[in-house]
Formats: C-alpha cells, structure tokens, sequence
C-alpha cells in the first residue's frame, strides 16, 4: 500500500485486522474529513465500510474484515452472533446459512443502527463472550438460535440445529431454553424442529420418512427401544418393523467417525446380529440421489426377515 496515513496510524490505532480504522483516528493525525471522504469515493485508494469505519485499501472486504470494522462501529461491549459466530465456534461451513452479513449484539441502551452489511440486535441479554481469535463471540447455543431466527427456510434451519447438537455442543433442550429466554420474533419455526429433533436425529430421518410413503409395509415405530429376551438394551433403530423384527439405520459416515461414532455403530451392529434382527443401512446420500434403490433394498430385507421365525426381541 505505502500510503503515508495508513504508515502514520499506531498499532494501537487499528484492530487486529489490518487496515480497517475509525474516520476520527485518522482525524486525530491531521487528516480533514473531506479528505477522507474523497480516498473513499469509487476507484479511490480507500473505502468507507461504516458509518465512521474505513478500510484502507479498495479491494473486496474480507470477512474478517468486515467483522473488524462491524466490532469498531458496534463499541466494545459488541458482541459477534449467528452465522460467522458459529462458524468460528467450529460448525461446519456447509451447514452454515449466507455470511454476507455481519450480526452483532449490543446493550439495549446502546444507540446503534443496522447499516450495510451489518445487523445490529440490541438486547437486554448480552451473554459472555466466548473470545477466539481476539474476537468476542456469543456463546455457541446463543449464536445458533439468532442465527436459526433470522432463517426462513426450514431444511437450512434444521441442517444448523442437528449440526450444532451432533457436534456435540448443544442439546435440543439447551436450545428450546435459549429460544425461550428471548424475543420471541422467528422462533415458531426453529422451536418446532427442535421439537421434533428428539424422533427426527437427523435431516437424512427426516427423508427416510417421507420415502417410507413408498413402502408396501411402512414401519411401525420411529426411534423405538429395542432390547433382547433379558431385557438387555439392543438399539434405538432409526426405523422398526415389529413383526418381523427389522432394523432400519440411516447411517452418516461423516457423523459417525465424529466423536468415536464408527465404533459405537459396529457396537450397534454386533448386538443387532447376537439378538437375531435384522438390518438394512442406508447412507443419507442414497435416500435423495437413489430412492427407488433403497425402496427395493428395504422391501427384500422385509420379506427375508418376514420368512424367518422372528427372534424373541420387544420394544419399549
């Protein structure tokens, strides 16, 4: 860059994304607000991100710095939520909705306004902030659901909830309790698949459900306890046919090498096989690009399970 102002600002001047600064810190080393506003005009060396906020160089903001500049216009009790929280609280991008904005949280006495890429929330519940990478973050639980009430859409609201709780940070009940301590605006669609989450584990369950329709014999219980004739814990099948005893496991194989998940599946499947039922796994990808497929898979497992003498297994 080499521009003498931007050489000028002290390190204590600038956040710890380079080159993003308040317009009054430049002021304050003799540089006019006219001026200023002519580095910012279309194809100067400058440009103007918020009210009062610069970032000294012309190219397209990064995300960080845009995080940068919406911290330096919120003030410092500001506070970063939704989308990009969760995103550096570990979740997955591909389940993460648009980035494009920026939301923060405010005190409620605070007198700021959304403008450009930002949405300021002001809120009379400001949580601790969780600091990573220098930046303030809403907790992980509170960054979710304010980023769940701003969605429309329910397959991009679920994918964030059950990616949140099978990372293994949130439960569906912490979640309910943070949707319930605060505005109530854009919960009734998170709320309801949250309540719905304790039978429907995952998107995927929720396919194989509606690909049921399909079947000759649909199942008789969803997420039902299985155990042996002891009375010894076998599984919770995804789907269970009780007459003929057979199991039905939407199976993720990226959620299940999370948290030592494969082991715990072959562990599943030892049981399943020394109680004498039957199984059929059926990857989630299968369930939208080859649904005729695992139709016919399901319906040949009920027939060979319909001609052996069903094992002495019940459910509970």
């Amino acid at each position: 860059m080499g521009d003498k102002w931007t050489t000028r600002l002290p390190a204590s001047a600038k956040p710890n994304i380079a080159d993003v600064v308040k317009a009054a810190t430049l002021e304050s080393l003799g540089m006019n607000s006219k001026a200023i506003w002519r580095r910012c005009l279309p194809g100067g060396p400058w440009q103007r991100l918020l009210p009062g906020v610069i970032l000294l160089e012309n190219g397209k903001p990064t995300h960080d710095q845009r995080i940068a500049a919406a911290l330096i216009y919120g003030g410092p009790s500001a506070i970063v939520t939704g989308p990009h929280a969760c995103l550096r609280h570990g979740l997955r991008r591909s389940e993460i909705p648009s980035l494009d904005c920026v939301h923060l949280l405010i005190p409620h006495d605070h007198k700021r306004l959304s403008s450009e890429f930002l949405v300021v929330e002001r809120t009379r519940m400001l949580p601790r902030p969780v600091v990573r990478d220098g930046v303030p973050l809403a907790p992980l639980v509170r960054a979710t659901t304010d980023a769940a009430r701003r969605l429309r859409v329910a397959d991009a609201v679920t994918k964030l909830l059950i990616e949140a709780i099978q990372r293994g940070r949130c439960t569906p009940q912490v979640l309910l309790a943070e949707l319930d301590a605060g505005t109530k605006r854009g919960t009734a669609l998170p709320r309801r698949i949250l309540n719905e989450v304790e039978c429907l584990r995952s998107i995927a369950e929720a396919h194989s459900r509606v690909l049921s329709e399909g079947l000759d014999v649909p199942p008789t219980h969803w997420n039902v306890n299985v155990f042996n004739e002891t009375g010894r814990y076998v599984g919770c099948p995804d789907a269970w046919w009780d007459d003929v005893a057979l199991a039905w496991e939407i199976d993720s194989t990226e959620f299940h090498y999370f948290h030592d998940g494969y082991a715990r599946t072959l562990d599943r499947n030892t049981r399943y096989a020394g109680a004498g039922i039957a199984v059929v796994q059926t990857l989630p990808s299968r369930l939208e690009r080859d649904p005729e497929g695992v139709l016919a898979e399901v319906k040949a497992a009920y027939r060979a399970a319909a001609a052996r003498p069903r094992p002495s297994v019940h459910i509970s």
